[in-house]
C-alpha cells in the first residue's frame, strides 16, 4: 500500500469524507495547505451530499484539475477540454474496477448490494491518481 493511500486512509478515519481524504493526500505536491483542502472538499463528501458522484472520484478530479489547468479568472481556461478528458479516463477506470461511479450505487443503498467500500474506493481513487501524475 503506498503511503499516499495510507495517509488517506487514515485521514478517512479521523472524519474526513472520501473526497477530503483523496484531496489531502496530494497536498504537498501542490503546496496547498490541508486544512484549506479540507474546507474546500468538504461538500464533495457524500456524492456531494445526495449520494450521487462517489467523493473520492470528486477528490482525484480535484488534484487533475490543479495538475492540469493553465487558466486564471483573467483569460479563462484552455485546458478545460483537456482537463475534463483526462478526469474522464480516470473515472472510466475506476468504473470498470468498481461497477459504478455513483455513490448511492457503490453502497448498494438501493439494491442492497454493496459494490465497493468507500475505504477501497478511497485507495482506488488515489492509485488512479498517483498513476496519473507518473504517467503525465
Amino acid at each position: 500500500m503506498s503511503t499516499k493511500v495510507e495517509h488517506a486512509l487514515e485521514l478517512h478515519n479521523r472524519g474526513c469524507n472520501c473526497a477530503q481524504a483523496v484531496a489531502c493526500s496530494f497536498c504537498k505536491e501542490f503546496g496547498i495547505d490541508e486544512d484549506e483542502m479540507f474546507r474546500i472538499a468538504e461538500g464533495f463528501g457524500l456524492g456531494m451530499g445526495c449520494m450521487e458522484m462517489c467523493g473520492a472520484l470528486s477528490g482525484m478530479a480535484m488534484i487533475i484539475g490543479l495538475d492540469n489547468s493553465k487558466g486564471s479568472t483573467e483569460e479563462g481556461s484552455k485546458t478545460k477540454g483537456t482537463t475534463y478528458k483526462k478526469i474522464r479516463e480516470q473515472v472510466e477506470r475506476f468504473v470498470e474496477k468498481n461497477g459504478s461511479c455513483i455513490c448511492r450505487e457503490l453502497k448498494g443503498v438501493d439494491t442492497g448490494k454493496v459494490l465497493c467500500s468507500c475505504s477501497q474506493c478511497i485507495e482506488d481513487a488515489v492509485k488512479l491518481t498517483e498513476k496519473y501524475l507518473t504517467e503525465r
